[in-house]
């Protein structure tokens, strides 16, 4: 199976918010909004085009990734990071890679573009093998309740985690 990532483009707006309602439709810890989501992200000072990808298969976009900015701020120090949300894959394509490959992809951009840290809010038992850890540990947390273990981080580039740490603060299109 060919995966083919590339940057999202306006055309693909509306095959990326079937995708992403069709992927959470049975998510169990959705609230089945992530697609609206998506699309007041787009219109945010958050947004990165660049960070905004779709996976494709035969010309048929199965997947898509979206990191965006966020800043962590402890006191008066504040510290640009990125989310991961949402991450979308196609239910009949789910289990194949294309999430995996997205989020390699992705990081790989994130890094390239001069990020160095990713938080995202997630399954435990998923994240973990591309290296997040619980956020917790940086003392990095998340502005609501939420288990430790599903807040997780990332660090891009080496020492990127050293001097963040503090509560994550969303931009306003995300309604938290």
């Amino acid at each position: 199976m060919n995966i083919h990532i590339r940057k999202e483009e306006s055309e693909d707006f509306k095959a990326v918010f079937d995708l992403v309602k069709d992927a959470f439709e049975k998510e169990e810890m959705s609230d089945h909004q992530e697609q609206y989501l998506v699309e007041r992200l787009r219109k945010s000072d958050a947004f990165v085009p660049e960070l905004s990808l779709v996976a494709q298969i035969d010309e048929k976009i199965v997947g898509y990734i979206l990191l965006t900015k966020i800043k962590i701020i402890d006191n008066e120090r504040v510290s640009e990071a990125l989310s991961l949300a949402p991450i979308a894959v196609l239910p009949a394509y789910q289990g194949k890679g294309v999430g995996a490959q997205l989020i390699k992809y992705a990081h790989e951009k994130a890094k390239a573009l001069g990020f160095g840290v990713v938080v995202l809010l997630g399954h435990e038992n998923y994240y973990p093998k591309f290296g997040y850890e619980m956020a917790k540990k940086y003392g990095i947390q998340l502005p609501f309740e939420v288990p430790d273990e599903n807040c997780m981080v990332i660090a891009l580039t080496e020492n990127a985690l050293q001097q963040v740490k503090g509560t994550v603060q969303y931009p306003k299109a995300f309604g938290i």
